[in-house]
């Protein structure tokens, strides 16, 4: 079976909860295409520099330099629209040079088609909006399950079970209207699938027992500029002529591989999946934005396990980004899973 795999790129993140998607089809002995494009695509083709690849429609996205995100969403409506259509023209054409079994689309809109089978990735389908707008998130919901209905199947990244939940309510609809209208979707299309949390670090808990310290506080940074860029002067800011010893990765995909040293502080654009494993698994203290491939992550590692002992688990610091309800959202049901 040939698969084309083909994460949005907005931030890191759906393009790394890819990798175990692509590592098992790859295992199981199919043929996968990388598809794409900007810093999503680039992490896949260093995960996996022999898979052929293929660009997508691309998307340029910059949030607002201050705490809100609203209009800089609702300007970007066009541009999205118009990508998603891009994206759809571009998978005909490719379907109609070479044959493919299978596309696999992690919140890429327009990558569906009669003529083969398309699945949909995706956390949220319950749609958060920020204080002032919740009154139309079951209008948002529902926009988006009339995207995602026209694919043949849904994956969803996580437990079945709502008590398990990594993503709270944006993977299990809490309000009756939405949770119906969900039901009637699930029973008649038969296309929403549970398939359990994606990380690239699944397996890597199994060395957490006497893990050595490579750094005292890691920070792992993503996200679309300028907030990931004010994040990381932050960071620096808070850190900077400490004796805590400080690790940023900075999340940056087409920089040159290169550690920066700055005093105390230590800034290296991405690290290996090996490395940064164990950079978590060895902190004190680790800072990240709230996104769910970041949760799914540290959960895969065992960073948010209740049950380990006290002691050797991290202070972990969420930091969602600011006008971004889905990750203020997580944030706070993290924090509430783990603290129970």
């Amino acid at each position: 079976m040939k698969i084309l795999v083909a994460p949005l790129n907005w931030g890191l993140g759906h393009a790394s909860r890819c990798v175990p998607l692509i590592q098992r089809f790859l295992n199981e002995g199919h043929e996968v295409v990388l598809g794409g494009d900007g810093e999503s695509l680039t992490l896949l083709r260093k995960h996996f520099p022999k898979l052929r690849y293929t660009y997508l429609a691309p998307l340029h996205l910059r949030y607002s330099a201050g705490k809100r995100q609203v209009w800089a969403i609702l300007c970007a409506l066009p541009k999205i629209i118009l990508w998603a259509y891009k994206d759809h023209v571009m998978l005909r054409a490719l379907l109609k040079e070479e044959s493919i079994d299978r596309v696999i689309s992690d919140n890429r809109f327009g990558l569906y088609s009669k003529s083969t089978e398309c699945i949909y990735v995706t956390h949220q389908l319950h749609i958060m909006l920020p204080k002032g707008w919740r009154w139309a998130e079951g209008i948002a919901s529902r926009l988006h399950a009339r995207i995602y209905t026209r694919f043949n199947k849904v994956w969803v990244p996580d437990y079945e079970d709502p008590a398990r939940s990594l993503a709270g309510e944006l993977s299990h609809p809490q309000s009756s209207i939405l949770n119906s209208q969900f039901s009637i979707l699930n029973s008649q299309f038969s296309i929403l699938k549970y398939i359990g949390p994606l990380s690239r670090f699944k397996g890597y808990n199994d060395v957490r027992s006497g893990h050595e310290m490579v750094t005292e506080t890691a920070v792992v940074l993503s996200g679309l500029e300028p907030q990931r860029t004010l994040l990381e002067r932050e960071i620096i800011d808070r850190y900077a002529g400490k004796d805590e010893s400080v690790l940023i990765v900075q999340g940056l995909m087409h920089r040159p591989n290169t550690r920066i040293k700055r005093g105390n502080i230590t800034l290296v654009p991405t690290m290996s999946d090996a490395e940064l494993a164990k950079a978590l698994l060895g902190a004190k203290h680790i800072i990240a934005r709230s996104g769910y491939s970041t949760i799914m992550d540290l959960e895969a590692l065992g960073l948010l396990q209740s049950s380990v002992l006290k002691s050797q688990i991290p202070i972990i610091e969420l930091i969602p980004t600011p006008g971004q309800p889905e990750q203020e959202y997580l944030a706070f049901w993290t924090q509430k899973c783990t603290s129970k």
